[in-house]
């Protein structure tokens, strides 16, 4: 089987947690940031864990991460 190549696009925004998990950052905060609370600004700050449903596509796009 040929060597996979990474989609260094998802490799740029996705890092492995300590137990092979993704981690993202959340979506929404580069502008029109007045109408949003100071709250949900906050909570946007905070890396997540990626959904397991997309698990099995990243896993094909990161193969060596």
């Amino acid at each position: 089987m040929p060597k996979l190549k990474t989609k260094r696009a998802a490799a740029k925004r996705f890092k492995r947690t300590g137990t092979g998990k993704l981690k993202r950052n959340k979506a929404y905060k580069s502008h029109i940031l007045t109408k949003k609370t100071t709250k949900r600004k906050r909570n946007l700050r905070k890396a997540t864990v990626t959904d397991k449903t997309n698990s099995k596509v990243m896993n094909k796009i990161l193969p060596y991460m």
